[in-house]
């Protein structure tokens, strides 16, 4: 029971791309990137939505590129601003809410909050500290569909080996647009984690889940 938080080697490839740091010739290693992409990408006609995803992924770049930043006593400190600039544009309480599934509904306000929270670090921490370079792979912006407070943001990362498709999904806040869940080869973050909550829940405890994102949080944050 102990291991449902963690996913396979082919999960991992699938589902966490969008908070890893490696190139992405490094997949077959087991660790894929996150979206480190060129400046000079690809761009179709674009709303909102669109310039949401953007912005984050060029000031990742920044962060990225910046060479004061690579030198290894700043690497905690690198780690901690691209934490900050990837989660930003990230609902976490409608991450959290669709992974929980029904159970979401049984929480209080502050259990909700608290889930959340543990939720974000879990994703933000246990991939940031993998972070080791950015090597030039493009991003292709290839549609945006909106309906009324949802939309899509279609992208493709492409580096000098393969191709991998990303699709963001979004929802309109009053000043806002943010990342709710991210496709990747067609595999939803939010599901494949919602399918180890729900298994920990039918076996144990919504308790003993909470338990375990908390341990887990403080382990990927231990040096």
């Amino acid at each position: 029971m102990r291991k449902m938080l963690d996913f396979d080697k082919a999960q991992m490839v699938q589902a966490v791309r969008w908070v890893t740091g490696r190139s992405l010739v490094a997949l077959g290693n087991g660790l894929a990137a996150f979206i480190l992409l060129s400046v000079g990408a690809t761009q179709a006609t674009a709303g909102a939505p669109t310039d949401t995803i953007r912005n984050m992924l060029t000031e990742a770049i920044r962060i990225l590129e910046n060479q004061e930043l690579k030198k290894p006593e700043r690497a905690e400190e690198r780690r901690r601003a691209l934490e900050r600039v990837l989660g930003d544009p990230f609902n976490f309480e409608e991450m959290s809410k669709r992974a929980l599934g029904a159970h979401w509904a049984k929480l209080s306000d502050a259990e909700r909050r608290e889930f959340a929270q543990l939720f974000k670090a879990l994703l933000a921490t246990t991939y940031a500290d993998r972070i080791t370079g950015y090597s030039g792979e493009q991003i292709y912006y290839l549609n945006e569909r909106v309906e009324g407070d949802y939309a899509e943001v279609r992208t493709k990362i492409v580096s000098e080996k393969a191709e991998y498709p990303f699709d963001y999904r979004l929802v309109r806040k009053p000043n806002d647009w943010r990342v709710y869940d991210v496709i990747v080869d067609g595999v939803s973050l939010v599901n494949n984690y919602r399918g180890q909550f729900t298994k920990i829940l039918r076996t144990s405890s919504y308790a003993d889940l909470v338990e375990q994102l908390r341990k887990k949080s403080e382990k990927n944050k231990s040096p």
